[in-house]
């Protein structure tokens, strides 16, 4: 469930023209839902009151379905990160954050640690998240933006050759060399235009989930619990509920170097998550900023072709058909 490319379809929607809300929104929805659960709890508000009042101006559709669920769980006295988690495949617009707050629930619920400061430190981590995709949104709008015009100069070839007075579009359908160079000019056209939406959901892919089972496993144990048992529940919470979300090979290493080193586990813990996700916002913003570059291998391979045959041999045909009539 978690394994979608949070922030991809809203970064090619942005590419192909469509108009489509901040990628950051979802998961700053969430993380205003993180903060009013925190507050409503450290203030004694009961877990059921809170779900229920915590959203109702803050989101809305899908969002808003999955919170009602976690309310209807929180009332019933039923698990809520399962009853969330379990909502998810039948609302696909819902935020991808979605997984992140049910897991840390979760394990806060099942293992004792307090609600509040749990969830936290857990909004704070999914601001992070949304001021990276912001910073990503940024650096892509630049090569996404060229990418549309390049585009549009075959169709403006086309147009310019008829301004001029030659015969650009009867060429392109009335004449077989025309028909060919059409046939060819779209379907470069289209394979640029599906190259360009790829480099573009490479470049804008996020994880709303990087090092969150180092802060899982931190929650886990600020409840006092055993480290043992604390990694057993969250690694399997992370199995449930966020299978994406690694390996725990980050975890074993945290935890060998505080067995060495006699270090606090839960600072190093919470240390290599923060690290974690700046490298993540790193990688992010260096994807942003070469995708200018590799946006010109559909331009040089396809739009260029495209532009030639779409735009310049309709024109030349039309000069050397016209002239050899003129001839006659």
């Amino acid at each position: 469930m978690s394994g979608q490319a949070p922030g991809r379809p809203r970064l090619v929607d942005r590419l192909a023209g469509r108009k489509r809300p901040d990628p950051a929104d979802e998961v700053d929805a969430i993380a205003a839902v993180t903060e009013r659960l925190a507050v409503l709890l450290a203030a004694g508000v009961p877990a059921p009151s809170a779900w229920s009042n915590v959203g109702a101006d803050s989101i809305s559709g899908a969002d808003a379905d999955v919170l009602a669920v976690a309310a209807t769980a929180a009332r019933l006295g039923d698990p809520v990160a399962p009853a969330i988690v379990d909502s998810l495949p039948a609302r696909p617009e819902a935020s991808a954050a979605w997984p992140v707050l049910a897991a840390a629930w979760g394990v806060a619920a099942e293992s004792g640690a307090p609600l509040a400061g749990s969830l936290r430190e857990l909004a704070a981590v999914l601001r992070d998240e949304a001021q990276l995709r912001r910073e990503v949104r940024a650096a892509l709008a630049g090569p996404a933006a060229s990418a549309r015009l390049v585009m549009a100069l075959p169709a403006i070839a086309v147009l310019f050759g008829a301004t001029l007075g030659f015969d650009t579009l009867g060429v392109l359908f009335g004449n077989p060399i025309g028909l060919a160079c059409l046939a060819l000019g779209l379907a470069s056209l289209w394979g640029g235009h599906r190259w360009n939406l790829a480099l573009a959901a490479r470049a804008g892919r996020s994880r709303v989930d990087a090092g969150l089972e180092l802060e899982l496993l931190a929650i886990a144990m600020s409840s006092g619990s055993s480290i043992d048992r604390a990694r057993a529940l969250t690694r399997d919470t992370i199995v449930r509920f966020v299978p994406h979300a690694g390996d725990g090979a980050e975890v074993d290493a945290v935890l060998g170097l505080a067995a060495r080193a006699g270090a606090p586990v839960a600072e190093l813990l919470r240390a290599e998550a923060f690290r974690l996700r700046r490298a993540a916002r790193s990688a992010g913003v260096e994807r942003a900023a070469a995708l200018g570059v590799r946006l010109m291998l559909p331009l040089g391979l396809c739009v260029l072709p495209a532009f030639v045959l779409l735009g310049v041999a309709p024109l030349m045909i039309s000069v050397v058909t016209g002239t050899l009539g003129g001839a006659r």
